[in-house]
């Protein structure tokens, strides 16, 4: 397999946020400096021996500048870094912003399919209930039941034909918008067009429901959607959307101008708690 792309990040200055100070706020800095024992001199664009026995390492995810405590290098089970070739490199730049997006749509698509699957069982609940609700009902109203019990039992005895069409069509929804969400989340390509193509036939069904009557949930929802839709096709490059914009994907980062002596980098330090 190729070395994966890290792209371009500038230095990072100060307080500045990002996605991929966001991802080590998270997860933690990825300093492979702290866990050797010798840093050679080519080594020196990610960790930094200084003469009080503490080492800077540098995240090579954020471009952080770590304060190791001092006697870290001597616990550390490995004598040194590969050669920076070899280096195991995180995600960062475009490719981290592209994987945290898809990860937002994952979990959108995630709690859709929690509201679709309750539904669903609500729907087959009521199917099972259904026969002593429409008994209960051909009995007739009587002057005891309150105006809230005559209403609840007006609406549990609907056809059960419908409740099944319902019951049915919600676990679809809820299968299908389950297979985006993880297929989003581990990122794979067959999922972007899955949920392209899901959510552009959504489109029309919830253009009519605001035509209807206009709610401000309905719009938020088709806004979402909207955006969901144009960012796949036009960032992911689906259905031959790449051919059209007639630009390339950003190659290899030269390593060596990442993270070689005299890279750019930064002076700032954050010190770990002892």
């Amino acid at each position: 397999m190729g070395r994966i792309p890290v792209g371009r990040l500038s230095v990072v200055r100060g307080r500045r946020w990002n996605s991929e100070t966001l991802v080590c706020g998270f997860r933690g800095h990825f300093a492979p400096a702290t866990e050797v024992r010798t840093l050679l001199p080519e080594h020196s664009g990610v960790g930094i021996d200084l003469p009080d026995g503490r080492r800077l390492a540098r995240c090579l995810r954020c471009d952080a500048w770590i304060a190791a405590p001092a006697g870290t290098a001597g616990n550390a089970e490995r004598e040194s870094l590969p050669e920076l070739e070899s280096l195991e490199l995180p995600r960062r730049g475009k490719h981290l912003r592209e994987a945290i997006i898809l990860r937002l749509i994952a979990i959108d698509r995630a709690f859709h399919a929690v509201i679709f699957g309750t539904i669903a069982v609500g729907c087959f609940f009521a199917l099972q209930k259904f026969p002593l609700f429409q008994a209960e009902g051909q009995i007739g109203p009587t002057p005891t039941r309150s105006f809230a019990d005559r209403e609840l039992r007006h609406l549990l005895t609907v056809r059960s034909g419908s409740l099944r069409v319902v019951a049915f069509t919600a676990a679809v929804y809820c299968v299908l918008e389950g297979t985006e969400a993880v297929g989003l989340w581990k990122e794979r390509r067959w999922a972007e067009y899955l949920t392209a193509v899901a959510t552009a036939g959504f489109l029309p069904f919830e253009i009519i429901e605001l035509s209807k009557k206009v709610s401000s949930l309905k719009v938020a929802t088709l806004v979402i959607n909207l955006a969901i839709l144009v960012y796949l096709i036009w960032a992911k490059r689906l259905f031959g959307v790449g051919r059209l914009r007639g630009q390339k994907e950003p190659g290899v980062e030269d390593v060596q101008k990442l993270f070689g002596p005299g890279s750019r980098g930064t002076p700032f330090v954050r010190e770990r708690p002892s």
